[in-house]
């Protein structure tokens, strides 16, 4: 054709070597569009796209996590297109969050970095300018646990509705966003558990738990439900203005972050968040002798060294070595010295003086 000699052979009959040709003069005379990947595009555009994915895929508080960091760098680069962020752009933006802090900003080169691999992954853009640039070094601290006392104390100082929203959380051990998204289909008092749903696993997919109540939350949980609203299928809800049409609406709650504060402010105690009431718990646990497996599997944790990192706590193999050594060190101590008090005798001296 026009020049050009297409040859293939090796068909069995001669009707196959008929299609074939008639299939190749078909490609070579229309031949398809070449279809260029897209290697660039807006950087707003793909935070867009980024968001969109998170928004569906996990839960709601990543969610916002993710949109209130975003703003930050869509101010800075919102006109420009992904090509044009350079390497040294990203890093002077991230050592002047690290003015705030080095956590502030690992989250946003964290965050920053997921939006290029995820533009790259789908073939919208072919460079990631976070590659190569290091997370900041962060001194790690003791965490915080409160006392079982000071806990006491901020329940106490609540309302008598959030009374009972604290209860829930310290007797199951469960993540504040479990607590939010319970609703009374999950509380079984028959066999007297509760079933936590997380979105801790890659996908976003929700994952259950069983929790067996303890005899407070049995009785919390009970008179809550005989107090119930029956149109609301929530065991925790507010209502509260809607910021999309601006009317009044009930649902559950997403964060109640600043209520601690307030609470702990109150009670007159060191502040502390919902979090630390899943520490607080898990040391109760291991300082109880509680398998470590059963306390992760309360707890809904993936691998075991995460529950770990939960345990503020010293065991009895840790009380039991430590005790072993103070006893060895004062038997070594003792025997120096009656081995010091046998030679002087030996060379008839008193003094136990070296």
């Amino acid at each position: 054709m026009k020049g050009t000699r297409y040859t293939n052979a090796w068909f069995e009959t001669k009707k196959e070597a008929l299609k074939a040709e008639a299939e190749r003069k078909e490609e070579i005379t229309n031949p398809k569009p070449v279809v260029i990947a897209q290697t660039d595009m807006g950087f707003l555009e793909l935070v867009n796209k980024k968001l969109d994915h998170v928004k569906a895929y996990n839960s709601e508080s990543h969610y916002r996590d993710f949109f209130y960091v975003a703003r930050r760098w869509t101010k800075r680069w919102e006109k420009l297109t992904c090509s044009e962020i350079s390497k040294d752009m990203v890093q002077n933006f991230i050592l002047e969050r690290s003015m705030v802090s080095a956590c502030t900003a690992n989250q946003d080169l964290r965050y920053l970095r997921s939006v290029f691999n995820f533009g790259k992954k789908r073939e919208l853009v072919n460079v990631n300018p976070t590659q190569g640039i290091d997370f900041l070094p962060i001194k790690k601290t003791i965490k915080y646990v409160p006392s079982s006392q000071d806990i006491d104390k901020v329940i106490q100082a609540a309302s008598a509705d959030t009374q009972d929203y604290l209860w829930c959380a310290r007797e199951t051990l469960g993540r504040i966003s479990e607590i939010n998204r319970l609703k009374w289909e999950d509380v079984d008092f028959v066999k007297r558990c509760v079933t936590l749903y997380t979105r801790k696993k890659k996908g976003g997919d929700l994952t259950d738990r069983k929790v067996p109540m303890t005899n407070k939350l049995f009785d919390v949980l009970s008179n809550r439900f005989t107090l119930r609203d029956k149109r609301k299928p929530w065991v925790f809800w507010h209502t509260y203005k809607s910021r999309k049409d601006g009317k009044m609406v009930s649902g559950p709650y997403l964060d109640r972050k600043a209520i601690m504060w307030n609470f702990c402010k109150k009670a007159k105690v060191k502040y502390f968040r919902f979090h630390a009431l899943r520490h607080a718990g898990a040391s109760i646990m291991d300082n109880s002798n509680v398998p470590i497996r059963a306390i992760q599997k309360i707890l809904g944790h993936e691998n075991l060294s995460t529950t770990e990192i939960y345990l503020h706590s010293f065991g009895t193999a840790e009380r039991e070595a430590i005790s072993a050594y103070e006893l060895a060190r004062q038997k070594s101590h003792t025997e120096s010295h009656i081995g010091a008090l046998a030679e002087n005798k030996k060379g008839g001296q008193l003094s136990l003086t070296p």
